[in-house]
Order: structure tokens, then C-alpha cells, then sequence
């Protein structure tokens, strides 16, 4: 499989839709603490003013051994970082997200996620370190039936979750996977840009809002027009993004996006909440012929003995396919009972979150606390570990 590294992506410095560079294109007093994060091995960098610098280290938060940042030292580190444009939005909206590239001190650069932020009138910064090589299905521990999903040519592939739950480093995966096997575009649509794909087999276009494109609306409309194959359009926040993307999965595309929810069958619903009440019917019949998987997501700490094989955190993964019971159990509006499908569908790869619970409890890769801390249904976890199978019903 081809790499996907964070190098940056090149920019035009005139005639776009920003006066400049790119602020992580230069060098920045804050770039320090990026560093210290990378060196020490932090997967998330916080700068909080009245609080010295902190990282999260194998999934906890931990203050670094540095002074407290006051409020005229927090503006003079941050706001560099920002474009006229980011600066524009950041005023407008009270926060901003962008990709900020580091270079550290071997010449090689590495690639943070970055959502600047005002909390009780202060400048406050939370960055993600994205990894610089995208794991593939067998490194990041996802079920293999993503495979077979990545085998369709045409529909809608959801991942759900929460922030911070590995969707996008999943739906990476799966997209660095088509470009090792077919020959096709794959157009993103990003805010902002966070894994650098490179062109293996498929031809990769990314397009960065406020950066490559000044709207999701903008990009949107122009995609259909760049004869994509497979599309990334990211978060479906609103019934507008979750219209293109049906739209461009019905005109014969491959559609990725991600939601928050909780579980697969829930997902239903809360794309159902971006609609009026009139219109669900309408919506339930679009996604019951465009809607090929749901995959919901979280992500749990594993056990000392994991953590010291260098896996810190691994994906709890729930698999909800399209099969014809679930296209029939979505367009009667029977939600509920997706829930037993899904147990009595593990032949074709589908999985609830109680059996991956179950699986990675067994595999000591997490602790049974830990699953029953996240777990949807704990009685149900309870007796799967104890080897008890409960009894589907509803599926008459």
C-alpha cells in the first residue's frame, strides 16, 4: 500500500482566496511547543492562558514543566499563526480550525490539527497530532468487512462518533486502500486538510476550505463538475452537505462522510434531526437505496501490556450493512429493531458494539472496565463475557 505522508501541500501566494502564505509556512515562536509535544510523544497539545502548556500522553491530560502563559503571552503565540482570512473567521466566529505544519529540528516536518479558541474571554489552542503515515485496516485494528465496503463503486459510507474518535484517521485508511487498487479520483473536501495522501494507483485531489475554495457550498457545487470516482465530503453537519452527498452518491459516486452519533442504528435517526418532520419519509427512501454501511466508532485506552507494544488507544467499531432486511427495516421507519439484525448478520460482517467489546475484553487489548465504561448496553456485555448469547426478537 502507498504511504500518505504530511508534506504540505503547495499554495499560490497571489490571485487565491488569501493575501500571503500560510503562517505555519514560517517560522513561529509557538512552533516550540509543538515540538516539545512531538519529542515527547504527546498526541495533543492544550495551551490554556493561566495554565502552563499541557499534552495528553497515552490518553491523559499532563502539564508540562514550563511557566504559566498569561493572556499577553497566549496572543503573542497564536495569532501569528493565522491568516488574514482564518483571523476574519476567528473574529467572526470566536473560533477557528486549520492545519499547522512543524518543522522539527531533523528537517522533517510533521502536521497538527489545530482549533484556536476564546474561553471566558481568552485565547486558548487545542492541536491533534496526525500521524505522518496513514495506518493501514490491520495497524489501526478495524474489522475487515471494511474492505469489502471500500469495494463499492457507487453510495453513501457513514462513519459516526464522536470528536476525537478516529473517524477521520479510519476513513483514511479506507480511502489510502482504494488508491492502492484502483485506478480512479479521489477528490476530498477538507476543513481543514489533515492526511497528505499520496497518487498511487488513483489520481488525489484535496481541497481545503478557506484555503483551496471559500465554501462546503462552493466546493460542493463545483465537485460534481471534476468527474470525481470517490468523494470525501467530511462532516454531514447540515441537511445542505448531507443533500450534495447523497446527490453526488446518486449520480453514480462513492461517498464518504462522517456524523456524530452514537451507534450505527442511532445514526438513523440524527440524520433524520437535520430534516423537517415532513420531509423524513422522503429521506428514509434516499437512504434506503443510497446508504451501502454505517460504521460507528470509539475509541478506548488498551491495557499496559498493549500500551507497550506502542498501541495507546484502539477502535471499538460497530458495522451496520445495507443488506435488503435493513433497507426494508429503515424505509418502514423500524429503527429498532436494526439493533437485531445487526446480532443475527455477523455472518456478513456486521458487528454491534457489544460483540467488539467483547472481542477486544478477550484479546486483552482493553480492560473489562474500560468496555463497561463505553458499553451501549452493559448487560448485554455482561453476559456475552460470560458466554450467554441473548435472544433476538422482533424480526418477524
Amino acid at each position: 500500500m502507498a504511504g500518505a505522508t504530511a508534506t504540505h501541500p503547495q499554495e499560490t501566494s497571489s490571485g487565491g482566496l488569501l493575501t500571503g502564505q500560510r503562517r505555519s509556512q514560517t517560522k513561529l515562536e509557538v512552533d516550540k511547543l509543538f515540538r516539545i509535544c512531538v519529542k515527547q510523544q504527546g498526541s495533543d497539545l492544550h495551551l490554556k492562558t493561566g495554565k502552563p502548556p499541557m499534552i495528553r500522553y497515552k490518553g491523559d491530560i499532563r502539564q508540562l514543566d514550563l511557566p504559566v502563559l498569561n493572556a499577553r503571552e497566549m496572543e503573542k503565540l497564536l495569532m501569528p499563526m493565522l491568516t488574514e482570512h482564518q483571523i476574519r473567521i476567528f473574529e467572526k466566529d470566536g473560533g477557528a480550525d486549520f492545519a499547522h505544519v512543524v518543522e522539527m529540528e531533523d528537517g522533517k516536518t510533521r502536521r497538527f490539527r489545530v482549533n484556536m479558541l476564546k474561553q471566558r474571554g481568552d485565547l486558548g489552542l487545542v492541536a491533534r497530532l496526525v500521524n505522518d503515515v496513514i495506518p493501514t485496516f490491520d495497524k489501526l485494528f478495524l474489522p475487515p468487512i471494511l474492505a469489502d465496503v471500500c469495494m463499492h463503486h457507487q453510495g453513501l459510507i457513514i462513519f459516526a462518533g464522536i470528536t476525537g474518535s478516529g473517524k477521520t484517521t479510519s476513513i483514511g485508511s479506507m480511502l489510502n486502500y482504494i488508491n492502492s487498487l484502483r485506478r480512479c479520483h479521489i477528490l476530498t473536501i477538507e476543513d481543514p486538510i489533515e492526511f497528505v495522501y499520496t497518487d498511487d494507483k488513483a489520481v488525489i485531489n484535496q481541497r481545503e476550505v478557506g484555503i483551496d475554495v471559500s465554501t462546503w457550498a462552493v466546493a460542493l457545487k463545483h465537485a460534481m463538475r471534476e468527474d470525481p470516482d470517490v468523494m470525501l465530503v467530511g462532516e454531514m453537519r447540515d441537511h445542505e452537505t448531507f443533500e450534495a452527498a447523497v446527490h453526488a452518491a446518486e449520480t453514480g459516486h462513492l461517498v464518504f462522510g462522517t456524523i456524530h452519533a452514537n451507534t450505527a442504528p442511532s445514526t438513523i435517526g440524527r440524520i433524520l434531526d437535520l430534516f423537517p418532520i415532513a420531509m423524513h419519509n422522503a429521506i428514509r427512501q434516499t437512504l434506503t437505496f443510497n446508504l451501502k454501511a454505517i460504521v460507528a466508532q470509539k475509541l478506548i485506552k488498551t491495557t499496559p501490556e498493549w500500551q507497550a507494544k506502542g498501541t495507546f488507544r484502539v477502535p471499538i467499531n460497530e458495522v451496520l450493512l445495507f443488506n435488503p432486511a435493513v433497507r426494508k427495516a429503515v424505509s418502514e421507519g423500524n429503527d429498532a429493531r436494526l439493533v437485531d439484525l445487526i446480532k443475527v448478520s455477523e455472518a456478513e460482517g456486521m458487528q454491534d458494539f457489544t460483540k467488539a467489546l467483547k472481542d477486544r475484553v478477550e484479546a486483552d487489548m482493553i480492560t473489562r472496565e474500560a468496555a463497561f465504561e463505553v458499553a451501549p448496553n452493559p448487560d448485554a456485555l455482561k453476559m456475552a463475557l460470560k458466554g450467554i448469547k441473548l435472544p433476538v426478537s422482533g424480526l418477524a
